[in-house]
């Protein structure tokens, strides 16, 4: 009879789990992925993908998520500079004519609230490697529409090496042209599917 009890319980936990999961499609409009690297050692450059898209499916009873995916476009890459986009997009860096997305695939979530980690693989250039983007659940709330939607913002360091985008020069006066770690922002925001 006990035995029963824990099973009805157990079932009942589980049901709830999965009746507040839902899952958002990411709005690009009301997104950004952004990324910032040094350059020349004195000042940083800041650039953004403007097209991409995925899902994030989120528990909005623990205010957490329980998986993410994203594809991003590397020819929409924009840091402002068309020479510089030009640059970014050739065999020098992200090779885009043979590699033209990136893309993130949750493996597990911890935490909830203002302290999630999202781990999963990033895969850039055709290398992929574990990261672990940290953030928080900004919340769910319903637009003027009708639509409900969660956000999301996280963040991370890789080091551009390790994906194959390894060309610099050397500075006369030392350091070199671009910086190893690249810094990446997400602010993500999803409609209920």
């Amino acid at each position: 009879m006990f035995k029963k009890i824990i099973t009805t319980i157990a079932a009942v936990v589980i049901t709830a789990q999965i009746a507040t999961a839902a899952t958002y499609q990411i709005d690009p409009v009301h997104s950004q992925v952004e990324f910032s690297v040094d350059h020349l050692v004195v000042f940083k450059v800041n650039g953004a993908f403007n097209e991409y898209q995925g899902e994030i499916e989120v528990d909005s009873a623990s205010k957490s998520l329980t998986s993410a995916k994203a594809e991003i476009k590397v020819a929409s890459i924009d840091t402002r500079e068309p020479k510089r986009d030009g640059h970014l997009l050739s065999t020098d860096f992200f090779d885009a004519e043979n590699h033209p997305l990136m893309t993130f695939t949750s493996k597990r979530v911890e935490g909830s609230g203002d302290d999630i980690t999202v781990v999963g693989d990033l895969s850039i250039r055709g290398t992929t490697k574990e990261v672990a983007l940290k953030g928080s659940f900004r919340g769910e709330n319903t637009d003027p529409w009708g639509n409900v939607r969660a956000g999301f913002s996280a963040s991370t360091t890789i080091n551009r090496h390790e994906y194959g985008l390894s060309w610099n020069k050397a500075l006369e006066t030392g350091g070199v042209v671009v910086g190893d770690d690249v810094t990446i922002r997400l602010e993500v925001q999803g409609i209920r599917k």
